[in-house]
């Protein structure tokens, strides 16, 4: 059995598709799939509120709204961690642009004329437009590589090894001798 490397869980404007383990940037995450509709049926299916509608060029559409098709999930930021990508053969990939560490939901930019009709008129929920600082993340070198599948939670946040994925050990303290404050462990400085 293949193990995913997302899952689909609630999320600030419904469901959204969240990491399970650690994915590096450039990686593919999922394919969105669908029927293909021409672009004149598809404006028909638009009309009457479809909304999974994924138009690949100026013929293609895809019907993305079976619940099979998993990348639906995905939501949209103006801050991304993920890109959609049409390839040579008419397939709608979704690959990692940052690294995408568990926990973590796994969104991507839906375009200016999604944004325009859909989001600006009910509000952009994204971090970015909530005003939601970035989390700050440490390389995966200093994960030393463990990070792929061996990320667990602990009181709702993903640590590693016993350590906390921002860079923090669980007691407090970061991996420079300091603590949060700034203050040197040993009470010097």
């Amino acid at each position: 059995m293949v193990r995913k490397q997302f899952r689909v869980g609630r999320s600030r404007t419904g469901l959204g598709l969240f990491a399970t383990e650690f994915i590096k940037k450039g990686d593919f995450i999922v394919e969105y799939r669908g029927r293909r509709l021409r672009n004149e049926e598809a404006d028909k299916l638009a009309d009457r509120g479809a909304k999974y509608l994924y138009e690949i060029n100026n013929r293609w559409t895809v019907d993305g709204s079976n619940r099979r098709n998993v990348a639906r999930y995905a939501n949209h930021s103006c801050r991304p961690n993920a890109e959609s990508d049409v390839t040579r053969d008419r397939r709608i990939i979704i690959r990692a642009i940052k690294h995408i560490y568990p926990g973590d939901e796994i969104t991507y930019d839906y375009g200016k004329d999604y944004f325009d009709l859909i989001i600006k008129p009910l509000g952009c929920k994204c971090d970015k437009c909530l005003g939601k600082p970035r989390l700050a993340r440490p390389y995966p070198s200093e994960l030393d590589g463990q990070l792929n599948g061996k990320g667990r939670h602990l009181n709702g946040k993903a640590h590693l090894n016993g350590k906390s994925l921002n860079g923090k050990n669980l007691n407090g303290k970061g991996r420079n001798g300091k603590t949060r404050h700034g203050k040197a462990r040993n009470g010097r400085g």
